[in-house]
């Protein structure tokens, strides 16, 4: 049985797990998951506290501003024309009708507004538009975030310039196995695009989906992918695959099962241990995990989940159902423009 791990280090090197580095090993991650699981969730839940408050949770809110038709074959999305899941494809929202869920969300309580777009890559054409309904969100006292697919470093310079806080750009899986999720654009790509954003002065959002069939050592490879960036996700959310029918993998995971909740939980640990001051998302999923499945998360790390109804194309919990959430674990909702303290 292994001992805990003492003065806070890293099991395989001296190194004081609390604070970032950037240097991790794919080895030294997969020794991370393969902790005691209390022995896990302690020091992961002590990094925690180091950096953040644990009783306070940011709150965001994703609204799908062009829902539909895209071109990658992600396997998990409903919202590529690759597959048939019923879905019928809109064109992009104007900004007005944007600005007003926004006005919304920060009604309910939410503190980022994030607007998605199912595109493979951002059009020239689009950018003014979509400038309108940055500012317009950001007037409202609002963070703003988008995932709009790929980006060139001119496109990613104008979001900014827009008033764009956050740029939404996962990396899915680990890149071992990338090409079983997709196929139309490389695992490069996607980090070309957050070298983008970053050279742009924006900060970066960017995590994966877990329960898609992947390993633990897929899963270890994606947090070992996040750690080893030039700077870490400023959030990282962790997304719990939602099977829908017609998609790939969703159709896999139906006839296989979905993932183990206390892998879930082992997969949000080693996201707090290997990337300590990002805000650890709970992301998709979240309808579909009990209370005390969500409590072990928070317990484990995560400090931020999306509120509202509707993520892009999947249902999430409503508002009375958060704020009892919130009442039964005394949690309560982190300010406006929260970070990590100070080293």
């Amino acid at each position: 049985m292994s001992p805990p791990l003492l003065n806070h280090q890293s099991p395989t090197t001296n190194h004081p797990l609390h604070l970032p580095r950037h240097d991790w090993t794919l080895t030294e991650v997969e020794a991370l998951f393969a902790r005691p699981f209390m022995d896990l969730v302690f020091q992961a839940a002590t990094v925690h506290r180091r950096w953040f408050d644990p009783s306070e949770v940011q709150t965001s809110q994703l609204l799908s501003i062009k829902t539909g038709g895209c071109a990658e074959n992600c396997g998990y999305c409903s919202q590529s024309a690759a597959f048939d899941t019923g879905l019928k494809a809109e064109k992009l929202m104007d900004a007005t009708s944007v600005i007003a869920e926004a006005m919304a969300a920060k009604a309910g309580g939410a503190s980022r507004f994030c607007m998605g777009a199912a595109w493979r890559e951002l059009k020239d054409r689009d950018t003014p538009k979509l400038a309108t309904m940055i500012a317009g969100v950001k007037a409202l006292g609002l963070e703003t975030c988008a995932t709009l697919g790929m980006l060139t470093a001119d496109q990613a310079r104008q979001l900014k310039d827009a008033g764009l806080d956050y740029y939404n750009h996962n990396l899915d899986t680990g890149p071992d196995y990338y090409a079983d999720v997709v196929t139309t654009r490389t695992y490069q790509d996607r980090l070309d695009t957050l070298e983008h954003v970053r050279s742009a002065g924006m900060k970066t959002c960017c995590g994966g989906i877990v329960g898609m069939g992947e390993s633990r050592r897929d899963r270890a490879g994606l947090l070992h992918a996040l750690a080893t960036l030039p700077e870490h996700p400023d959030s990282l959310p962790v997304n719990a695959l939602v099977p829908v029918s017609g998609t790939p993998l969703g159709d896999r995971v139906k006839r296989e099962g979905e993932i183990d909740p206390i892998e879930f939980v082992r997969t949000v640990a080693v996201a707090r241990l290997v990337c300590p001051k990002a805000m650890v998302r709970l992301s998709a999923g979240r309808e579909g995990m009990s209370d005390e499945l969500q409590a072990l998360c928070f317990l484990a790390g995560a400090n931020s989940i999306f509120v509202g109804g509707r993520l892009l194309t999947t249902s999430n919990p409503g508002e009375d159902a958060d704020a009892a959430l919130f009442a039964l674990l005394d949690l309560r909702p982190m300010s406006l423009g929260t970070e990590a303290r100070a080293a």
